[in-house]
């Protein structure tokens, strides 16, 4: 199945499990109108309140935005990667907030866990009506002082009767304070130390002893993050993600995913400071003549251009693999590349973003402008989804360094 539209208020699938390059033409038309109808104008409006309008998860949801990838059965269009990350380039591209992206599309993180060794009475309670854009997914992963290091957590989970007793906290939750669902790493045997006491249950954000502070940022102003505290929260056991101790192989899985689609964010994001950067620079006269017509400027768009073009080759080369079907392809030597890819891809965007804020000079220091935004929200994609020095050494690793 493959989402397709020829306008903005409807979609239409096909069945051919070919995706060609109209089908990703088209998704990329429907993801531009979408951003620039209905993001565009409320985007500095969103960014002041802090959060995003439910009924944007839900306009997001009628056009199939938010179930790409998912299963049919549970209320998804099947996909794989390449138009994942064609949808995710192109909303960034066009709506020039990682925090929108990051809070619209939380459920990318929250949900594949339990797509993949939920069991089906769990996958069909949660899973439909987040894809509808009725009810929002979170994953709670990282902890005060935790950072990328899963298997130190302290977070517990500990089963008393047909329930699990939480205590501990999460940090840096995007979507925190609105979530309906907290797909949460916990220590199921809290004397035993490592991952393999790791597991993962789902929290329903409303039951007693949840609280939420909400966390002021540098940029990402219109994603909801927050800090959570749970105080001896009684969560059913069958919100149990699969078995016990199985929580840290689910989390290193869930990784790679996050990493791919925060590469193909980055270059949408590093596209916008060069659209904005070329527009400025072809209307902006200093010296009785446009500045594009100085070679200081063209030269710093053609870096720029030299990034982006990296960026985009590279991600398709490690996204081609990843939809070959071939498992050997998405082996250990993959898994560096989605790292380093990920290191490249913000880097770019680093680049591209301090370049256009450049050429602006004083505008692109104005709040409003994207390349103002984007440059604010390049460090969170920097370190979000595992840092720099995470990621090189993840790769080493991986590579047998």
């Amino acid at each position: 199945m493959f989402i397709t539209s020829s306008s903005p208020s409807g979609s239409s699938c096909t069945t051919d499990a070919t995706i060609t390059r109209e089908d990703l033409q088209l998704l990329a038309e429907t993801a531009e109108r979408f951003a620039k109808t209905e993001i565009a104008p409320n985007l500095d409006a969103w960014e002041k309140a802090g959060e995003l309008p439910r009924t944007l998860h839900r306009r997001a949801a009628e056009l199939g935005l938010l179930g790409l990838g998912y299963p049919e059965a549970l209320g998804g269009t099947p996909a794989p990667w390449a138009p994942r990350n064609v949808l995710a380039a192109t909303l960034a591209r066009h709506g020039a907030s990682g925090g929108l992206m990051a809070s619209l599309f939380s459920h990318n993180i929250g949900l594949p866990p339990i797509q993949r060794h939920g069991s089906a009475a769990l996958q069909a309670e949660i899973i439909p009506d987040v894809l509808r854009g009725e009810r929002i997914s979170a994953l709670g992963i990282t902890e005060p002082g935790g950072g990328t290091d899963v298997a130190s957590l302290r977070t517990t989970a500990v089963r008393d009767g047909d329930d699990y007793v939480v205590n501990g906290e999460k940090i840096f939750i995007t979507s925190g304070m609105r979530a309906d669902w907290i797909t949460t790493a916990v220590r199921t045997d809290p004397k035993v130390k490592g991952p393999m006491a790791v597991s993962m249950l789902v929290i329903p954000g409303n039951t007693p002893g949840v609280s939420r502070s909400r966390l002021d940022k540098m940029g990402w102003h219109c994603s909801d993050t927050a800090h959570l505290r749970f105080d001896n929260v009684r969560v059913p056991a069958r919100y149990l993600v699969g078995e016990e101790g199985q929580g840290f192989k689910m989390i290193m899985t869930n990784f790679n995913g996050e990493r791919l689609s925060m590469a193909a964010m980055s270059l949408g994001f590093s596209e916008r400071c060069y659209d904005d950067a070329l527009d400025w620079a072809r209307q902006r006269k200093t010296f009785g003549m446009a500045i594009i017509d100085h070679q200081v400027i063209r030269h710093k768009l053609m870096d720029m251009k030299t990034r982006i073009e990296s960026t985009r080759a590279w991600l398709d080369a490690v996204t081609a693999r990843a939809d070959s079907g071939d498992k050997a392809a998405k082996g250990a030597e993959w898994v560096a590349q989605v790292c380093l890819l990920k290191n490249h891809a913000t880097r770019t965007m680093q680049f591209c973003a301090d370049a256009a804020v450049q050429i602006l000079g004083g505008m692109g220091f104005m709040q409003g402008t994207a390349a103002e935004r984007i440059y604010r929200e390049v460090k969170v994609m920097m370190i979000g989804g595992g840092t720099e020095e995470i990621m090189k050494e993840l790769a080493a690793r991986q590579l047998g360094l």
